[in-house]
């Protein structure tokens, strides 16, 4: 039988798999119509859920292999819109809960854990600067969007869970802030859009006893999504995060990653102001671990 060891595993082994956490709440975000031009006082409701199954490979020359982590997280979503000097803006506020178990060879013994708690709460606060004027919804039903510039400002809170003796959990204990440009423009009924924005953290100072630094982390995303006479949409998503080296005590650990995910998004309405979403995403490329699946559905109510 496999024995239980809350994940206390050698620190030296544990680079890749304190990344998968780290990333799982940054930059892997594949999240389509971020920038879509929507009617000012609207307001979006939603409860999702996500399914995360994969690896991480480590140098193989180590005596810790095949790094296995399992998530089933639930996220409630609350989205407001509004005008700003005659300009559409947003604020999203998340707060997702995980139960977490995982599971890796330490030299050749089964070890395996769990985790279960709130991650970090995540704002995004995002201005369309152009081509998206703030409109009420009756004023919206005549506008015929074109090309939208708009930024964001993405801060991730450290609220979630967490073990300063551990070195696998759910929370990172420290802040992550994420300046963001995007772009959107839509053909008839085809809607792209792409993002880039670059990922900084604060220190986290009781990492084991040490001081745990991460260098920025540089993400870009495009979406593709072809919209239904009824409003119902199919997306096709990828993204590319790269950077992100980590510094423990001074010491540079060997853990820069670039990463390229792919994924597909269906979304559908149910009722009057009410939609589900279903979307999959898997690692195309890596280069550095982070090898997983991730299925998430999506229940939203929208109203003014």
């Amino acid at each position: 039988m496999p024995k239980k060891y809350n994940f206390v595993l050698p620190q030296k082994y544990l680079c890749a798999v304190l990344f998968l956490i780290n990333f799982l709440s940054y930059s892997q975000d594949l999240e389509p119509r971020v920038y879509a031009n929507v009617p000012k006082n609207l307001n979006v409701v939603a409860i999702g859920y996500a399914f995360l199954d994969g690896n991480v490979l480590t140098d193989p020359a180590l005596p810790i292999s095949d790094f296995t982590l399992q998530s089933h997280n639930i996220a409630a979503t609350y989205v407001r819109t509004f005008g700003l000097s005659k300009k559409l803006a947003r604020i999203q506020i998340a707060v997702p809960y995980s139960f977490m178990d995982g599971s890796a060879m330490v030299n050749n013994e089964l070890i395996t854990g769990s985790r279960t708690g709130f991650a970090d709460m995540k704002v995004r606060f995002g201005v369309n600067l152009l081509g998206s004027p703030a409109l009420d919804k009756t004023e919206f039903r005549s506008f015929q969007q074109k090309t939208i510039l708009g930024v964001s400002l993405v801060t991730s809170i450290p609220t979630g869970k967490y073990y300063g003796d551990k070195r696998v959990n759910i929370g990172t204990n420290r802040w992550g802030i994420k300046p963001e440009i995007g772009i959107s423009k839509r053909f008839s009924h085809l809607y792209a859009e792409a993002y880039g924005g670059i990922w900084f953290y604060t220190n986290n100072n009781d990492f084991l006893g040490k001081k745990m630094e991460q260098k920025p982390t540089y993400s870009l995303q495009a979406h593709a999504s072809y919209y239904f006479k009824n409003q119902m949409w199919v997306g096709f998503n990828t993204n590319w995060f790269f950077g992100g080296k980590t510094i423990i005590d001074g010491v540079s650990e060997a853990s820069e990653i670039d990463n390229w995910r792919i994924g597909a998004t269906f979304s559908t309405p149910i009722a009057k102001g009410q939609s589900i979403k279903f979307q999959y995403h898997v690692g195309a490329y890596t280069n550095n671990g982070l090898n997983y699946y991730a299925l998430t559905a999506a229940y939203q109510y929208s109203f003014f």
